[in-house]
């Protein structure tokens, strides 16, 4: 039976921990030969072996991703096997502080700046050849919804993803009609991940949804028929049919 990523090539940071890792997990079940990028050695090869039981197949990459210029290479050795990217998966973050502004040391907001933006700039400055020569190139990167609603405390993590929910944007204009690249953004809301707890630890997670529940709409919006660019979706209106028509 034909899958519905078969012979399509996806990347996807913070593959082994996570909503990444159950992306890359749906992903393959899907078809898709998955790129996976993480710190550890360890982690991807445990992923790689979940990968391997549902009868897909991964490469794994070691990366610190504020090592940009190996995410430079990343993108040549993608060119060179493959020569295309069709899915680019922007998922890895962290949470940094919660604290006042001002309380934030400037190295723990110089490195949410690496990892939470300028790796993502990099991902797209590396892999935009690489999604243009794909059929259907595309791009999704992940926010959240304190990027638009504003909290005392979370600024340093705020900030972040407002200027990746700014950049895709620009993005998937200067892609739209020159190219078949859709470029989104998805807001998962409240998942249960080590980040969420990290920011919620008096919240009990077995009231929030898994990342196996939120990967089907990676999915989906990954696929060729999937035409909205430059939108932000939110999980919580996916799941109560806000969208109508759009999947």
């Amino acid at each position: 039976m034909t899958k519905k990523l078969d012979g399509k090539v996806a990347l996807i940071t913070g593959a082994t921990r996570g909503i990444g890792a159950g992306v890359v997990l749906e992903l393959a079940r899907e078809g898709a030969h998955i790129i996976m990028v993480g710190r550890t050695t360890g982690a991807l090869e445990e992923m790689d072996d979940a990968v391997r039981e549902l009868g897909a197949e991964s490469t794994l990459v070691p990366l610190d991703l504020t090592d940009f210029d190996a995410i430079d290479r990343l993108g040549g050795h993608v060119a060179s096997q493959w020569g295309k990217l069709d899915i680019l998966i922007g998922n890895a973050g962290i949470l940094g502080p919660i604290s006042p502004l001002g309380h934030i040391p400037p190295k723990e907001w110089d490195k949410l700046m690496a990892i939470n933006v300028t790796a993502n700039y990099r991902l797209i400055r590396s892999f935009d050849p690489l999604l243009r020569a794909a059929d259907a190139g595309r791009a999704i990167f992940v926010t959240s919804t304190v990027a638009e609603d504003c909290r005392a405390y979370w600024g340093g993590y705020a900030t972040t993803k407002a200027a990746v929910n700014c950049m895709v944007k620009t993005y998937a204009l200067e892609v739209a009609n020159t190219t078949n690249i859709k470029a989104n953004i998805i807001n998962p809301g409240p998942i249960r991940t080590s980040m969420r707890a990290a920011a919620m630890p008096g919240e009990d997670p077995e009231i929030l949804d898994t990342p196996h529940d939120i990967a089907p709409l990676f999915v989906k919006m990954a696929l060729p028929g999937f035409q909205a660019n430059g939108e932000i979706i939110s999980y919580a209106d996916y799941k109560a049919g806000v969208y109508g028509d759009m999947f």
